[in-house]
């Protein structure tokens, strides 16, 4: 089992930026591909951004590549997500995620997720 639990939402301005955490419990956090996704009520959860276990690669949704950057420091037990140049579009509840088997980019593929952390984008 692996607990993981968000931070760093909040209200920003449209052009700002946020850096997002998610913090893991568990020795073996560095054996999990991790993702970050959102959701919106009434919307099916997107896809965001994900990460290897090994940190060798990094995959973006189009709509965030060039402005968000997913990174993960496994002595820490810690997945980032910085988003900058954000837009109002992009405000959601964003999830962390782990996933034990084999990269995907599909929700459905995750096994452990966090409890989500607000980001709201004011234009």
């Amino acid at each position: 089992q692996v607990q993981l639990v968000e931070s760093g939402g909040g209200l920003v301005q449209a052009g700002g930026s946020l850096r997002l955490s998610c913090a893991a419990s568990g020795r073996t956090f560095r054996n999990y591909n991790m993702g970050w996704f959102r959701q919106v009520p009434g919307k099916e959860r997107e896809f965001v951004a994900s990460i290897t276990r090994s940190a060798g690669y990094t995959y973006y949704a189009d709509s965030v590549k060039g402005r968000f950057t997913i990174s993960r420091d496994n002595a820490k037990n810690t997945v980032y997500l910085q988003m900058n140049s954000l837009k109002p579009e992009n405000t959601a509840i964003y999830y962390c995620a782990a996933e034990p088997d084999h990269y995907s980019r599909s929700p459905a593929a995750y096994d452990y997720w966090g409890q989500g952390t607000q980001v709201t984008v004011s234009s």
